[in-house]
């Protein structure tokens, strides 16, 4: 009869083995996108994870058997389940830096480089089926963790460390200010799976890690759908969906004596520069817009939102003090684009038109945005 010990073991691993398999297939249309397919590739890891745990406890707990081939079973369970660990934890630390756009996802020499513990892992299990130095299983049938056994657990998560460190001070670069948030939710996400894993190092027989994991993976899934609904996808800004939900939120909640600005930007020339250079250009025009917004605001004491409105033009809600002087955001916002074009070398000149409105709770958003509108044509006629 089934000890209630594996019963446990086999419902937690199951339900969350058919929880990650939902998220995998709910990802099987839209895992074009490189970050998305390291995710993609993470649950696959994670999925091995699962079902070699599960068998392994299984035959541990003598509900199933394999006869004289038991022990032998046992060990390819855990070497499964070990290397599948740190594959899971290298595709979620590339998925975090293409997450961030980070340098190091552009150069395919890094992530040779960083893919060296997994195939270091791999050559230790390969030569532990033959030394026994990480795990064994004695003729017995019983597993015994071998002298080097916590090799397994450091390999592996040395991934983990390094994703968090870097996402940390991601967070606090000083144009990336604005999306601290999301950087330290990002930071959270390794953590929980990762302390989880230990504390299963400490006590073998608690069933904690398959089902935190698969908690973290729905959270990471619901996050990149949220991702998806609010964000635009060319430059990382929000987009109008999430601009309205923003003031609608701001007129609900705002503090007497606080004024919401509205800054309407445009480029100015945008035809021309995807006329003339192409279209990848003129992306690039708009990720240097999107990447000034984001430097001019990160200092900012109140509430902000960066918003892609349509085509070229952007959309700024940001809150201060009644009676708070623009100027110096604007200027900050040129001089920082004309920074960002000297140092990319762009074959165009790029510059914006600036309109400003506000209001302290009274009007509509459509309301601040013709206004705002009209000052930037006004500046651009002025050209």
């Amino acid at each position: 009869m089934m000890n209630e010990y594996a019963i446990l073991y086999l419902e937690i691993n199951l339900l969350s083995l058919v929880l990650i398999w939902i998220i995998l297939h709910k990802t099987a249309g839209l895992s074009k996108m490189v970050a998305q397919r390291n995710f993609a590739m993470s649950i696959a890891a994670e999925m091995i994870f699962f079902i070699s745990d599960t068998i392994f406890v299984l035959l541990n707990e003598g509900v199933i058997s394999y006869g004289i081939f038991s022990g032998a079973v046992k060990l390819i369970c855990k070497e499964l389940y070990f290397f599948s660990t740190c594959l899971m934890c290298f595709f979620w630390f590339l998925y975090f830096e293409y997450l961030k756009d980070s340098d190091f996802v552009r150069d395919k020499e890094k992530i040779r480089v960083a893919s060296l513990i997994v195939w270091s892992l791999g050559i230790m299990l390969l030569v532990n089926i033959f030394t026994g130095f990480l795990f064994y299983v004695d003729k017995s049938g019983v597993y015994h963790r071998g002298p080097y056994f916590i090799l397994t657990y450091v390999l592996a998560y040395v991934y983990v460390l390094i994703s968090c460190v870097r996402t940390i001070i991601s967070a606090f670069r000083k144009d990336l200010r604005s999306d601290r948030k999301t950087m330290f939710l990002m930071t959270l996400f390794p953590v929980a799976p990762g302390g989880a894993g230990l504390l299963q190092y400490v006590y073998p027989r608690l069933p904690v890690a398959c089902g935190v994991l698969a908690i973290t993976t729905m959270i990471l899934y619901l996050h990149w759908i949220d991702q998806l609904i609010s964000l635009d996808p060319l430059t990382g800004l929000n987009n109008r969906k999430h601009l309205v939900h923003f003031y609608e939120q701001w007129k609900k909640n705002h503090r007497d004596g606080m004024y919401l600005n509205v800054m309407m930007i445009d480029a100015d020339k945008f035809k021309s520069i995807n006329d003339t250079y192409g279209h990848a250009e003129g992306d690039n025009a708009l990720k240097y817009i999107a990447e000034a917004l984001r430097y001019a605001f990160s200092n900012l004491p109140g509430r902000v939102n960066i918003a892609r409105y349509g085509g070229d033009e952007f959309v700024v809600l940001f809150e201060t003090e009644t009676g708070y002087d623009c100027k110096k955001l604007t200027a900050c916002i040129r001089e920082k684009l004309t920074e960002i074009n000297t140092k990319s070398n762009s074959p165009f000149v790029l510059s914006i038109s600036i309109g400003i409105s506000g209001t302290e709770g009274a009007d509509t958003l459509k309301e601040l945005l013709e206004r705002a509108d009209g000052g930037m044509y006004e500046e651009k006629r002025s050209l």
